[in-house]
């Protein structure tokens, strides 16, 4: 797998704005935070290299795994077949 370099491996984007340490409390944590108030109102969002907006094509933070392989049949076919940060 690869680290993705636009998130920094965490999967989230302008994690800055989060009021907790999101690589202390988990993705799961961080998705429940965003549906709150101010979540909505926060720019916090899934890394647009990673996944798709809604959740990830494969780990969060990472790419090229079996969940989202490279290539013109994987996730990134978009892109070359290759993630946006390679």
């Amino acid at each position: 797998m690869t680290l993705c370099t636009r998130c920094d491996g965490v999967g989230f984007l302008n994690t800055e704005q989060l009021p907790f340490d999101a690589f202390e409390v988990g993705t799961d944590a961080v998705l429940v935070w965003m549906k709150t108030d101010a979540g909505i109102e926060s720019d916090v969002q899934i890394c647009d290299c990673c996944g798709d907006g809604v959740g990830w094509y494969g780990a969060p933070g990472s790419h090229y795994g079996p969940d989202d392989p490279p290539g013109p049949g994987g996730p990134y076919a978009s892109n070359g077949g290759l993630c946006q940060c390679h």
